[in-house]
């Protein structure tokens, strides 16, 4: 086991292990936060909340800003293009018992980036610099920054915008390896990581592509950087955390979960999405990440996970869509023919 004083430190948190849970709009909700802790993430980071005021008090906002019972370090992302503006959102985010705050300068997404947001923040450094001095002044906690590679091809600015960020006070700097242009296609590069971290002192976070616990080890040591920060691949298979943690101290692989164990996770975490959303919206959020869970499911074929899903999409009580799991994993139930899916009828659980 490695020594604790090697694992990363953002201010005076020092983090369980070597692998953190990327901020992921939409998916990175507080009950996937606790089951991606509880399964061996050192780190969790929330989903991005906005730093215009005006739109604090929508249901979607106050529910991001919501860690009632979450242990710490407690990480709120926040995104936005007004220094001003992050400041305060840092402050507010502060209060409401945000331990880190992080901020996104790496989205993709078009609705982020044409409000001059995420990582179209990177084509003006001047304002990147402004933006982290305001951050970092406005609130006693440390702060962190997620960026890109930079813009496209012809602007890979990371190793600029990591020394802006270290200069500024930034505590901790999160790097995928793609530039925006980029967004999620093709494969990541490691060489940009592992020059921001050459260039700086500050902990260094690698993101992007890592899917495996060799994945890790190897993007770890090719990178030399702190830690690697995991996104998609924990989609429907938070067991991840464990997993990559396990091998970096071990150098070997566990073993995968078992049916009873994901059954027991899956029906966890369906109990936590109707909780914290309520009925109608939890059954509507659990519709994806079943998506997730059975596309790592080897018992089914593409078809039969269509199917698999066009059911339980159908399903509209909370009840029901326990019944699901449950079956789902009944032994013997090896495909969607011997899955007997209750249907609805004007919204409630047909008999």
């Amino acid at each position: 086991m490695p020594d604790s004083r090697s694992l990363p430190q953002i201010g005076h948190h020092r983090l369980a292990n070597r692998v953190i849970l990327a901020p992921m709009a939409g998916v990175t909700d507080q009950p996937f936060r606790t089951l991606c802790r509880q399964l061996g993430a050192g780190l969790v980071v929330g989903e991005m909340v906005t730093s215009d005021p005006a739109l604090w008090h929508t249901r979607k906002s106050r529910l991001r800003m919501d860690h009632r019972g979450e242990p710490g370090p407690r990480s709120v992302q926040i995104a936005g293009g007004d220094a001003a503006m992050l400041a305060e959102a840092a402050l507010f985010n502060a209060r409401m018992g945000a331990e880190i705050i992080d901020i996104n300068m790496g989205c993709p997404a078009k609705k982020v980036c044409n409000k001059a947001a995420g990582s179209a923040l990177l084509r003006d450094e001047s304002l990147v610099a402004e933006i982290l001095e305001a951050v970092v002044a406005a609130v006693d906690v440390p702060v962190t920054l997620k960026i890109r590679t930079g813009w496209c091809a012809e602007s890979n600015n990371g190793v600029r915008i990591a020394r802006l960020a270290e200069a500024a006070g930034i505590q901790a700097l999160a790097v995928h390896g793609r530039h925006r242009q980029q967004r999620y296609a093709g494969t990541a590069e490691y060489d940009t990581i592992a020059a921001i971290k050459q260039s700086v002192a500050i902990p260094v976070f690698a993101n992007g592509d890592i899917d495996s616990p060799e994945k890790a080890a190897a993007v770890l040591d090719y990178t030399g950087a702190n830690a690697v920060m995991v996104g998609r691949a924990a989609q429907g298979n938070p067991w991840i955390f464990r997993e990559i943690d396990h091998y970096l101290r071990h150098g070997q692989r566990l073993p995968p979960p078992s049916a009873a164990e994901r059954a027991a996770v899956l029906r966890e975490h369906l109990t936590e999405l109707h909780r914290f959303y309520g009925d109608y919206m939890g059954l509507r959020i659990a519709r994806k990440h079943l998506g997730w869970y059975l596309a790592s499911d080897t018992r089914f074929d593409a078809q039969e996970r269509r199917a698999l899903r066009m059911d339980f999409n159908a399903l509209e009580q909370p009840d029901a869509q326990h019944r699901f799991i449950d079956e789902l994993f009944r032994p013997g139930a090896t495909s969607p023919a011997r899955l007997v899916a209750p249907r609805t009828t004007h919204g409630t659980s047909a008999a």
